[in-house]
Parts: C-alpha cells; structure tokens; sequence
C-alpha cells in the first residue's frame, strides 16, 4: 500500500501545488493507492503511514526550476521536533518512535513562483504538477 501526501496552502497561490496534485490522483482510483489533501503535517498522520511500505510527500518547493525528488531517511532521534507541526523526516522518525515502522518515504518538491493571496496556480506550478504525476505513476509502478 502507498499513501501519498500533498500538502500546502491553496489559498496561497502555488503553495498550494501538494494539494492540487492530490486531486488529480485521486482521479486515478487505484485500489493500492491511498491519499491525503491536508494544509500542513500533523503528529495524527503517523498512525497512517506505519499501515504503508511507501509515502510520498508532495509539497510546493521555494527555489529551482525543476521537480525535485528526494528519498528520505527519519531524523536521529536527538533532532526529532516534538512541536505541532512537523515536515516529512520528522514525521517519519515519529512513526518510528509510535510503531516502530519506516515505511519507504519520497519527497516531491514541485517548484513555484507564486505564494500570494491566491487560488490560481502559475503556468511554472502547473508545468510542475504534471511532472510530478509521471514521478508518481513511476514510484508507483516500481512498489
């Protein structure tokens, strides 16, 4: 079973490219393939992913003019942020703490331009979200 995250803000422009990525698969009806839309990452969600072998992350990235896929490891447990927020690493390493689990982790980061007061993506985002469609039906394919 893969779960795949997308997260962000939606009413802040590209921000909100996890989520828009998450609507689109979801369209896809894969009976292996769980989803979730959310705005940010909470602690709840590790009781999730220690059900899966694989996550994958998608989230909004700051910088670059390419999709970035990056595998990911949880952090040492001497980094681990116990604060209500988490981003992926820390997730993963509160999973491991909880259940003991580390499922596979993938972190897509889409690049955007736009982070304003905004519902509408940029033609850069939306190039980007494509992208990460085909690197997800990959990672699919291959678990």
């Amino acid at each position: 079973m893969i779960l795949i995250i997308g997260y962000g803000n939606p009413i802040r422009g590209d921000d909100g490219i996890g989520q828009a990525v998450i609507a689109e698969v979801e369209q896809w009806n894969l009976a292996n393939v769980r989803s979730q839309s959310l705005h940010q990452l909470t602690p709840e969600i590790a009781a999730e992913m220690a059900e899966v072998e694989t996550v994958i992350f998608v989230d909004a990235g700051l910088e670059g003019d390419s999709v970035n896929i990056t595998s990911l490891e949880p952090l040492p447990s001497d980094l681990f942020n116990w604060g209500h927020s988490l981003n992926p690493r820390s997730l993963l390493s509160l999973t491991q703490f909880l259940y003991q689990k580390s499922p596979q982790a993938w972190l897509i980061a889409v690049p955007g331009e736009n982070f304003e007061l905004s519902e509408t993506l940029s033609p850069k985002a939306l190039n980007g979200i494509q992208e990460a469609l085909k690197i997800i039906k990959n990672l699919i394919k291959k678990t």
